[in-house]
């Protein structure tokens, strides 16, 4: 915390941390802090004087805790934190400056019950700061959202009603292991038990979600992030395959988890995938990278190769010499 905070702002700031961190050691109150260990401690008692119970216990699993009961004061924002809060919302959902949208209003009362000192600035930059729409992004609905985190909270299985970007609709059970919000999309990364298959599926495509009484257990060790740009890279209409002349080190930092696969081949590596949209792949993904490569397949990809690099060629290609000028006799 910058050092000019006030005594009773750090205190709040304690009562924060102790609030989300049980059993919090006056080492770590001090370094979350930016003080004393000292300093820490004299801030705990600003807090037991102001008859909040704090506990503390010794031992390896001691530390500091709020008593049972504990009556918290309203939540404190810095001015630093309130124009965060502010600048993710318009980053995340352009519409949030609009006064009709969901957010929007949501981001207004917070603004409205910030202290005046703090509040202004964020009522500045909401109102004079513009976000240009995001044709990518997509906001799902916040009900159907928040019954699939209450379901992956409490691993249990879900039937949901989903409906594809052909626009069918069909029923399905799933086991919800993760929401992953990735370029302003939301996915449900669950198992399939229709397809008995990973899956991952936009949220704002999910139309129901029924919760079932059957639990599951999610994959060990797993990484949803991770999970999800695997398995975007896989399971698509058109097959990839591309070879690069260089080894595997070299060309993996410049290449995507949705491109697919790539594995070593000889004293290069290929790729291998699968794309629904072979003229992006080949315009925004195989383009950028800085090496060479054959594109061995599939034939969509290949069509679409060669289609970018006969515009190319046509862009460079000498210009055909100037004709005589037409007689005026």
């Amino acid at each position: 915390m910058p050092n000019d905070v006030s005594p009773t702002a750090r205190a709040l700031r304690a009562l924060e941390i102790l609030r989300t961190r049980p059993a919090t050691t006056a080492g770590e109150l001090a370094g979350r802090l930016g003080v004393t260990e000292r300093a820490a401690r004299r801030y705990v008692e600003i807090l037991r004087e102001a008859g909040v119970p704090v506990e503390s216990s010794r031992g390896p699993h001691g530390g500091y805790r709020l008593g049972r009961g504990t009556r918290l004061p309203p939540v404190h924002f810095t001015q630093a934190e309130a124009l965060g809060l502010v600048m993710a919302a318009l980053s995340g959902r352009p519409a949030t400056a609009d006064a009709d949208d969901l957010v929007g209003t949501a981001l207004g009362k917070v603004v409205k019950a910030l202290p005046e000192s703090v509040g202004r600035q964020a009522a500045l930059l909401r109102e004079y700061a513009a976000a240009a729409p995001d044709p990518s992004a997509a906001h799902p609905d916040p009900a159907v959202t928040s019954a699939l985190v209450e379901a992956v909270a409490h691993r249990r299985r879900v039937l949901l009603t989903y409906r594809s970007e052909a626009g069918n609709t069909w029923d399905e059970e799933a086991d919800p292991w993760s929401l992953v919000v990735r370029h302003g999309r939301w996915y449900l990364l669950c198992h399939s038990h229709r397809a008995d298959a990973v899956r991952t599926s936009r949220v704002d495509r999910i139309g129901g979600v029924r919760h079932t009484p059957r639990g599951f257990e999610p994959p060990a060790a797993f990484d949803p992030v991770t999970a999800l740009e695997e398995n975007l890279g896989s399971g698509w209409q058109f097959t990839t395959r591309v070879v690069f002349d260089a080894p595997p080190s070299e060309v993996a930092p410049w290449i995507r988890p949705p491109m697919g696969r790539l594995e070593p081949l000889g004293d290069g590596c290929v790729l291998v995938g699968s794309t629904r949209n072979p003229d992006m792949y080949a315009q925004e993904w195989l383009a950028g990278v800085p090496f060479a490569f054959r594109v061995e397949g599939g034939e969509e990809l290949r069509a679409a190769v060669a289609a970018l690099a006969a515009r190319f060629t046509a862009a460079v290609a000498d210009r055909p010499p100037a004709g005589p000028p037409p007689s005026t006799g």
